[in-house]
């Protein structure tokens, strides 16, 4: 087979990809990145939220067209089919095939037999994860599934329960792409922070990452999604002393009212995550903390909202995801009443979102004068395109640094930082 594959959604999707990409070539096929070269399309769904959801029939539905030129297997799978499977196959009878939340190895079994319809409950996590393409950075799924209650998520209902996978397998994978040149790892699962939990009888990130950063080779480590319920002292202190792990902090705190808080079902208060967000900043003066909330949450008050620009103005979050309120079918968070009007909450996001400009430029203002290390990995006309330990791949910012003779790409280099640039920084080499 020649197989296309479009990935949506989140960096989870992207690590499952790659893998799949991976056993689909060891099996004998090719990939190929345009729809005109693929005798097979496989599209990568995520219904997280409703903009998630709609990004996704509208990919299916441009592939649906399409095919009305070109004659191709059309495959959709992940999250959108493992949730809405029967409604799917009854409307988008154009689509060939239809699978869910599947191991990237039984994907691959499934695609070769065309088969035409595969939804199971998740029940395991892949161990085995070869690649075949190397960029600077990987995702690294460590995790699936959640055992959260957050009441409004349904990332429970489709992707199972909170599975991982071993020590030795993630190893072995890190190892693989460390060997094949990746400067980056990006750890990833639901929640990171509850790594292990089910394999070794208690959350275990600091045990992992104290193994991932005795691998020799030039490398760092970042760590996302990592629930503030679940942060203590001993994943920070895994921070202080690993010599590869980022000093990066990807927190989701949701809100920053104690009564919005508890209607999702969280458990730390405000004032617990604003201890929280201190110790890291005391401990690690440099560190980049990256958040996110929601605005527009049933019972949200215009009092509740002031209670979350104060608590962002007091936290001074590095990095800052906004996402207005949609009910998701099935969660506790849909039956609530006190709707929020969309226009009113969508001004929310728009506030929180000019608050978090200018939280950020001031941040990010005290890293002017000093050294950092980044990440060379392009080259634009004028200058290099690099990512700090402030930058997560695709949704943080970059280092613009000035050119000043040929690079190898990609590269550690010591930066010195000029200015600042909206969310991204200026440098020079030093």
């Amino acid at each position: 087979m020649k197989i296309g594959i479009k990935v949506l959604g989140c960096p989870k999707n992207e690590a499952d990809c790659d893998v799949l990409e991976a056993i689909l070539r060891s099996r004998g096929h090719e990939i190929v990145y345009s729809v005109d070269a693929a005798d097979t399309i496989v599209i990568d769904t995520c219904c997280f939220i409703e903009e998630a959801k709609r990004e996704s029939i509208d990919e299916i539905l441009d592939f649906i067209e399409y095919k009305k030129k070109k004659s191709f297997f059309l495959c959709v799978k992940g999250c959108l089919v493992q949730r809405y499977a029967p409604q799917l196959v009854e409307e988008l009878p154009e689509v060939d095939a239809w699978y869910g939340v599947l191991s990237p190895q039984r994907l691959a079994e499934a695609l070769e037999k065309r088969v035409r319809f595969l939804v199971e409950q998740p029940e395991t996590v892949y161990e085995c994860a070869p690649r075949s393409r190397f960029n600077s950075y990987a995702y690294v799924k460590i995790a699936d599934g959640c055992d959260r209650n957050c009441t409004f998520c349904a990332i429970p209902v489709f992707k199972g329960r909170f599975r991982s996978r071993s020590i030795e397998s993630i190893e072995a994978e890190v190892r693989e792409l460390v060997r094949n040149g990746v400067k980056e790892l990006v750890l990833v699962a639901q929640d990171t922070t509850a790594y292990g939990i089910d394999l070794y009888g208690k959350p275990s990130l600091p045990k992992l990452l104290r193994v991932l950063d005795s691998v020799e080779g030039e490398f760092r480590l970042r760590i996302m999604y990592m629930h503030p319920d679940h942060f203590d002292e001993e994943i920070l202190s895994c921070f202080c002393n690993a010599r590869k792990v980022l000093h990066y902090f990807d927190l989701p705190v949701q809100h920053g009212s104690d009564e919005v808080l508890a209607r999702m079902g969280r458990v730390k208060k405000s004032d617990q995550l604003l201890e929280m967000i201190f110790s890291i900043r005391k401990a690690l003066p440099d560190a980049a903390i990256r958040s996110s909330v929601i605005v527009g949450f049933p019972g949200e008050k215009e009092k509740n909202f002031e209670e979350l620009l104060e608590f962002l103005k007091v936290a001074k979050f590095e990095r800052l995801g906004c996402f207005v309120y949609s009910d998701e079918e099935g969660t506790p968070a849909s039956e609530l009443q006190g709707k929020v009007d969309e226009e009113i909450a969508k001004e929310r996001m728009e506030e929180v979102l000019s608050l978090q400009a200018e939280l950020a430029r001031e941040s990010l203002s005290r890293f002017v004068g000093e050294k950092l290390q980044v990440l060379v990995e392009k080259e634009a006309k004028n200058h290099y395109i690099a990512r700090s330990h402030l930058d997560a791949p695709e949704v943080d910012g970059i280092v613009k640094v000035r050119k000043n003779g040929k690079l190898n790409l990609p590269s550690f280099q010591l930066v010195r930082i000029l200015d600042t640039d909206g969310f991204d920084l200026r440098g020079v080499l030093v």
